[in-house]
């Protein structure tokens, strides 16, 4: 059985939590970033946690978890 590797690109999106929840950031994070409003744009700085559907297929890229 080969090594597990993981994924570097989910590894520089994803946070694991010391609970084992995963966290992902927002979406529109910098385009046209000045005309939206202070509220949401504070929001954009936020992880939240991922959707329970895709977090079977997160975990597998990231076998390890994130140190």
């Amino acid at each position: 059985m080969p090594k597990l590797k993981t994924h570097k690109g989910a590894k520089s999106r994803f946070k694991i939590t010391g609970t084992g929840k995963i966290l992902r950031t927002q979406g529109p994070k910098s385009h046209l970033r000045v005309h939206k409003a202070k509220r949401v744009r504070n929001t954009f700085d936020k992880m939240t946690e991922l959707y329970a559907g895709d977090r079977k297929r997160i975990s597998r890229l990231i076998p390890n978890g994130i140190k």
